[in-house]
């Protein structure tokens, strides 16, 4: 077990990280050398200094048993590849999981991950996060799961990279990690896509920053973000305006875009 975060002699580690930080996260894989550069990023790295969170990463094959630590075996009925044994994790979820844990496994039926489900799961203390590989789960592993969750219709070879996603997602959103104001404007936010943004030189080979970020006046860019940030979404992502809650003045803005266009 890989364990970010150093319990004082004579706390039990579960209770020490209940304690001290704000988050306990828990990946269960088969790989968990996946993570040794991803424990490093600053941003994980920052939000464990601070105490913020506790990330454990916990080696299925551990839990196996026999001198081969078996944890997958081919299907009954025939099929090709192997699947994932019951065995082995329920034996780590009893090892690993408190009355608070939230159980996530990444399945290809899950609830697709969005910028909610990120906020949602950010207000969570505890969070256990089972990858997935081979041929999928023991159907049976399911019944241990608070929820599934899938990152996009896409087949990757296990559920390492989608369990770095979702925290990479959620420890942004952890009081501090991040200065505030770095995600109150972004992507998905406020259901609609960001800005467009820009930095010097000013000219670039003809093509220039809008005068308008220059001229000092902060309504009239505040007003030229939020347009432009409805016209990019109705360029580039036009479902997402069906759901988002819009107001009075992104109608009239929307209207003013049609115009334009």
């Amino acid at each position: 077990m890989i364990v970010t975060g150093v319990a004082k002699e004579g706390y039990c580690l579960n209770c020490f990280f209940a304690i001290m930080y704000t988050m306990n996260i828990t990946v269960i894989t088969m790989f968990p050398d996946q993570f040794d550069s991803f424990q490093n990023h600053p941003l994980v790295k920052r939000a464990v200094s601070k105490q913020q969170l506790s990330l454990q990463i916990i080696d299925l094959k551990d839990y196996a048993d026999g001198s081969f630590r078996h944890i997958d075996d081919s299907p009954y009925g025939g099929g090709a590849g192997m699947i994932l044994r019951c065995e082995p994790v329920f034996r780590c979820l009893d090892a690993v999981r408190t009355s608070d844990s939230h159980v996530i496994a990444f399945t290809p039926s899950g609830t697709t991950y969005t910028q909610t489900k990120a906020k949602q799961l950010s207000k969570i203390s505890d969070l256990i996060l089972l990858c997935g590989h081979y041929e999928g789960f023991d159907e049976r592993i399911l019944s241990a799961v608070t929820e599934e969750i899938s990152v996009g219709d896409y087949i990757l070879s296990g559920g390492e990279l989608p369990a770095m996603t979702v925290i990479d997602s959620i420890v942004r959103l952890l009081d501090g990690t991040l200065k505030s104001d770095s995600t109150a404007e972004e992507s998905f936010e406020d259901g609609l896509l960001e800005y467009p943004q820009y930095t010097h030189p000013y000219d670039f080979q003809g093509m220039k920053v809008p005068d308008i970020l220059l001229s000092g006046h902060a309504e009239k860019i505040r007003r030229w973000k939020r347009k432009e940030s409805l016209r990019k979404t109705m360029q580039k992502r036009p479902d997402l305006l069906t759901a988002a809650t819009l107001t009075k003045e992104d109608e009239e803005l929307l209207k003013e875009i049609s115009h334009e266009e």
